[in-house]
This record gives structure tokens, C-alpha cells and sequence, in this order.
């Protein structure tokens, strides 16, 4: 028995000290050695990740899970601390699906780029029913309520319809939210501007009759802190402390009552201060008390459209009465990016009677002409293009000392539109809230944000040179670089 375990030790011994030993424990350790750094570095990252949500990397061709500009700006400049609870429990949130996920990504992002002013909180409601009881003004009835955003004593609920988009019809039929696309950042932003603004500038909509859709325009101001109301002349009058009223497109004309009330509203006992912005109809309506009106400011409407010929001022599409238009000297100043135009679509021209109390503000170029309402047979484009600009917004101002009222005409209700309002590659929400925020004394923090979905989620690079040299890296560099280690080791091993 003894004489056995010598031999077993002494041949394990000799296992030990022989090559193939050598070697293949050098190949178990290195793998082993790699496998737990692996699981390490892992570990670590997940930490990081974990406690710096702006360490996430997103690879998404639509920067799904990455926060908007507008939103890193604001959050990263907040003044005063803010609280957003999401009324459940965080398992159960992120257990929604892949929206709820993307948006738990987007809030501790959020949350990160605050510097602590924004803090995060999930609350079971389910079991701490009680938390509700303080938001009195919050309609608790509806099960839709999925956060509260809080700023001091100033507070706001947030409802699902608000932070996600879903097919509407498929939910009316099923009763089941297929959801598209995730606004929750919009949500958080608005809510917080909204909580955290104390005196917000009233702004007065004005039912005329037969007005355009005005709903994307109010939801900007609204989402910009400003305090919207409808008001109709007929049965109210206007807030004494709005800053703004607003006609939008109405297809009936003012009676004479209405119009001198608005004057009388402007000149505010002769201390001004206020502002009455104009939108034409688009259709061919008559309208002489409100064009009697505009013309006291040094103003006049055109009986019919702008159009462009200039190439450079045209979309692709060719249509001469869908144009990028150039600014004047007024409301860029704060602007982001003046080097992005405004569009206008069906606009109405303005024409400037009164040189030293208004001005155009945007306007097209020379290669620009109006087409009446309804052109005669010998009508020819080309004949009415006039040589020089045409106004297709303008202002007109009276003031005394330091304060001044303005009558600000913007020609074409159709720049108001989702469509454009929400386009990146035109400027119109950013040039309207710069008048807005400008004419109101606001800091310039336009908010605009929108929806994410993950329909388009694979590895956003559509740059050439980057395709090539990631093609070059994968296809080429790492293959052979691969090759050529399994070349360099199997000679070592061979010659030893």
C-alpha cells in the first residue's frame, strides 16, 4: 500500500514537472484568470452604471435611451430643487414593458445631469395610500395619474396620456394601451418649469368665431410656463394682468365693439405694456374692422398669398407658397441657432405703412410676389414678383417712456401646425417663444422635446467615414490581428 502511494505521489509529481502540465495549467490559469477579471470589470461597470446613469452609452440610431439638448440645458441650470415621485413601485414600473424601461433609463438620467436639484422617489400608493392626501388639487379619480413633480408649495400630477403615446384606437376597441413611443422627458421637463415658476405670464386666446386649431400653440406656451385662457368677448373681458391676447384665424371679422375694446386694451389707460398677436384666415375672408385696426399700428394685410421663386428659400417639393423665410432685425438675439430658417406654408403678406413705429420680422426673399385671392385669366407669376421683400410677419409698436404695446402679425396660421412646431430642421417653435419670452421680459428657456420610440433601435452610424472604419476594424484589423496570435503561439509551442 505504501509502495502504491509512493508511485501515485511520485507520478503525480512527475505530471506536475512535465511539459504538457506546464502548459496546460498555464492555459487553465489564464482562463480562469480572464474569466474572473471579466466578471470583475462587470461588476464594477454595473456599480458605476448604477450610481452614474450618464455613464450609459446608447448605440440607437434614434439616441432612444440618450436625453435631448433641451432637456440637459434646463435641468443643468435649475435654480430651485424639485421632486418627481412615480406612483408605484420601482419593480413594478420597469416591469411595464420596454417603454417603462427606456423611461426609468431617461429619469435617472435626468436626474444625473441635475446635480441633485431633481430627485427621484418611488412610491407604492397601494400601500402608503395617505401620500395622495396632500395634492388636494390633483383629480384622483382617474387611475391614470402615474407622477407627482413637486417645487416648494407648487405641485402638478402627470397622467400616462402625458409620458407615453399609444394607438388611441386600439384602446378604444380592446381597452389595452399599445404604447408607441415614450414622452415621459417632456412630461418631467414641463412639469418641473411649470411647478417651478411662481408668477407665470397670462396669456388670453380670444373665441372670435370659426377659429383655426390653435392646440399645438397652446400646449408650447403651456409647456413653457405660460398661463393660458379662452376668453370670448362676447360674454368676458380680457385679464387685467394678461400680457398677451391672441386671435387665431378666426373666419369672422371683429365687430366694432370688439375692436375697440382690444385698442383700448392695448393702450391700458395710456401705460401699455400689453400685446395683441394677429393670425390671419387663411381663407378669403372680409375683415374690415380687424384690418382697420391693424392699420393704426402702420400696418397692412395683403389680399392674398406669398409666394417664392427663389430656389435656396424652396423644399424640394417645388411648392411656391411653402417657403424658409429670412429673419429681420427683432427676437433672434436669444435664439440657439439662428442659422435654422422658420417656414411658412399658405401665408398672407403684411405690408409696413408706418416705417418709425413698425418693421418687418420675418420676411421672404426678393425673388417673392403676391397672388390674389383669385387671379385674373392674364395673371402671370412672373409679373408679380416684386424685387424686393415681402413681410410675412411684422409688428407694430406705440409706447410711452419705457413701456410700449405691440400688434404683432404673423401671416400664416399653417406655421402653427404640430408638423412645423415640431420639426428639428426648422426654427418656428424656437422664433415664436423667442418673441413671446422676449416681448414678456422671460429668460429664454424654450422647451422643446419629443416623443422616443424604440421602432428604430440598431447601431445608429450612417456616418461614411465612420462605416468604413469600423467595416476596416471588425472585418480586417481584428480578424487578422486574431490570426496572427494563434500563429505567434503555436510556433513558441512548437519550438520548445
Amino acid at each position: 500500500m505504501a509502495k502504491n502511494e509512493k508511485t501515485s505521489n511520485g507520478g503525480f509529481k512527475a505530471f506536475l514537472k512535465s511539459r504538457r502540465a506546464r502548459h496546460g495549467s498555464l492555459a487553465i490559469a489564464i482562463v480562469i484568470a480572464v474569466t474572473a477579471l471579466v466578471v470583475v470589470l462587470n461588476i464594477i461597470v454595473g456599480l458605476l452604471v448604477d450610481r452614474f446613469p450618464s455613464l450609459k452609452a446608447d448605440f440607437t440610431a434614434n439616441s432612444a435611451y440618450a436625453l435631448q439638448e433641451d432637456t440637459e440645458d434646463y435641468l443643468s441650470h435649475m435654480s430651485k430643487d424639485a421632486k418627481l415621485y412615480i406612483l408605484s413601485k420601482e419593480s413594478d414600473f420597469e416591469s411595464g414593458g420596454q417603454y417603462f424601461v427606456q423611461a426609468k433609463n431617461l429619469l435617472e438620467k435626468m436626474v444625473a445631469v441635475s446635480d441633485g436639484k431633481l430627485t427621484l422617489e418611488y412610491v407604492d400608493v397601494t400601500s402608503n395610500p395617505s401620500f395622495t392626501s396632500k395634492y388636494g388639487n390633483i383629480d384622483w379619480k382617474s387611475s391614470d395619474v402615474l407622477a407627482v413633480v413637486e417645487c416648494g408649495e407648487q405641485y402638478q400630477g402627470l397622467t400616462l396620456d402625458e409620458c407615453f403615446t399609444y394607438n388611441q384606437e386600439y384602446y378604444s376597441m380592446y381597452g389595452y394601451r399599445e404604447y408607441d413611443s415614450t414622452t415621459i422627458e417632456q412630461a418631467v421637463v414641463t412639469g418641473v418649469l411649470n411647478v417651478a415658476t411662481e408668477d407665470k405670464v397670462v396669456v388670453d386666446f380670444l373665441k372670435i368665431g370659426g377659429e383655426a386649431d390653435y392646440s399645438t400653440l397652446k400646449s408650447v406656451l403651456t409647456s413653457n410656463a405660460y398661463q393660458v385662457n379662452e376668453v370670448s368677448l362676447l360674454t368676458a373681458d380680457l385679464d387685467e394682468d394678461a400680457k398677451f391676447a391672441v386671435i387665431f384665424a378666426p373666419t369672422v371679422d371683429l365687430d366694432e365693439e370688439t375692436a375697440e375694446k382690444l385698442q383700448k386694451w392695448l393702450e391700458n389707460d395710456g401705460k401699455y405694456g400689453r400685446n395683441l398677436i394677429y393670425i390671419p384666415s387663411p381663407e378669403n375672408v372680409n375683415t374690415p374692422n380687424a384690418e382697420a385696426l391693424i392699420e393704426q399700428w402702420g400696418m397692412k394685410l395683403t389680399e392674398g398669398f406669398a409666394f417664392e421663386t427663389s430656389e435656396d428659400h424652396l423644399l424640394s417639393g417645388g411648392d411656391y407658397f411653402a417657403f424658409i423665410t429670412d429673419y429681420g432685425d427683432y427676437y433672434t438675439e436669444k435664439m440657439k441657432n439662428k442659422d435654422i430658417p422658420v417656414m411658412v406654408y399658405q401665408t398672407r403678406g403684411i405690408e409696413v405703412t408706418d416705417e418709425n413705429n413698425a418693421h418687418a420680422l420675418l420676411k421672404t426673399s426678393s425673388r417673392a410676389g403676391i397672388v390674389p385671392y383669385e387671379p385674373g385669366e392674364d395673371w402671370k407669376m412672373e409679373d408679380a414678383i416684386t424685387g424686393s421683400p415681402i413681410a410675412v410677419a411684422a409688428e407694430g409698436t406705440k409706447k410711452s417712456g419705457d413701456n410700449e404695446s405691440k400688434l404683432i402679425i404673423f401671416g400664416s396660421d399653417r406655421m402653427f401646425a404640430s408638423g412645423f412646431m415640431k420639426m428639428n430642421s426648422i426654427n418656428n417653435t424656437e422664433f415664436i417663444m423667442s418673441v413671446f419670452n422676449t416681448t414678456s421680459d422671460k429668460d429664454n428657456e424654450t422647451v422643446t422635446i419629443t416623443g422616443k420610440s424604440l421602432a428604430n433601435t440598431e447601431l445608429g452610424v450612417t456616418d461614411l467615414g465612420t462605416t468604413s472604419a469600423m467595416m476596416i476594424v471588425f472585418v480586417a484589423v481584428l480578424p487578422l490581428g486574431i490570426l496572427l496570435a494563434g500563429i505567434i503561439v503555436w510556433i513558441r509551442r512548437r519550438n520548445k
